[in-house]
């Protein structure tokens, strides 16, 4: 799981995740803004709308992850 994946470290990371044949989980404020980013095949990756502030979209965010992987 990766968050701020939109941009910056978080975006560079997922890619380098991805790149070495991890599943990632790719998390962020704008989901649309992440997907744009990063493209993987459906059974490499998750976008998942979460902002680390929100314990809601936190829990959902890992369930959504543990559901998919």
């Amino acid at each position: 799981m990766i968050t701020g994946a939109s941009n910056g470290i978080g975006l560079e990371i997922a890619k380098s995740a991805l790149a070495a044949g991890h599943q990632v989980v790719a998390t962020g404020r704008d989901t649309a803004k992440v997907s744009k980013s990063i493209s993987a095949a459906p059974d490499q990756l998750l976008v998942v709308k979460m902002d680390v502030t929100n314990a809601t979209e936190i829990d959902a965010a890992v369930k959504s992850a543990v559901n998919k992987f």
